[in-house]
């Protein structure tokens, strides 16, 4: 039998899709559908064409941008106002046992907030939304965040 909490219990599924092709050499495109496609290749160090996204850029900035996203959504949540908020991110690739991994991803994001806000407040949420990232969730590297908090 099931319980009253049980039976709120909502499972939901999406599906991402996307699609790649090939221009030629070690190039190529990546798409989604509703949106244009991007040129991609390997990055220089790995023989590929320098000025286009790689793999690994689109890797890294997509932890990024899902930390941001995750953040925001919990300030809202939180009534937090953020008057800005910019980041950046290194990513650490490494050779373990013949094969190229990202071990590391660091975020350093600056965020600007109304000087009543406590500092704590904000460290709260971002810790929230470090472990609620669904992308830094989803793989096996090592997540860290290094904030600034400006309060404004």
């Amino acid at each position: 039998m099931e319980t009253t909490e049980q039976s709120k219990v909502k499972y939901r599924s999406y599906t991402f899709k996307t699609s790649t092709s090939w221009t030629g050499g070690v190039a190529g495109s990546v798409a989604a559908p509703g949106r244009p496609p991007m040129a991609i290749s390997p990055p220089v160090e790995f023989k590929g064409e320098p000025g286009t996204w790689t793999p690994e850029d689109l890797f890294v900035a997509s932890v990024e941008a899902c930390h941001m996203a995750t953040f925001l959504a919990y300030a809202t949540r939180h009534a937090l106002t953020v008057l800005a908020y910019r980041s950046h991110a290194n990513g650490v690739l490494e050779l373990i046992d013949g094969d190229f991994r990202f071990t590391r991803i660091v975020i350093f994001p600056t965020i600007t907030v109304d000087r009543h806000v406590s500092e704590s407040d904000v460290h709260a949420i971002l810790q929230e939304a470090q472990r609620h990232c669904l992308v830094a969730n989803s793989i096996a590297s090592i997540v860290e965040v290094s904030p600034t908090i400006v309060m404004q």
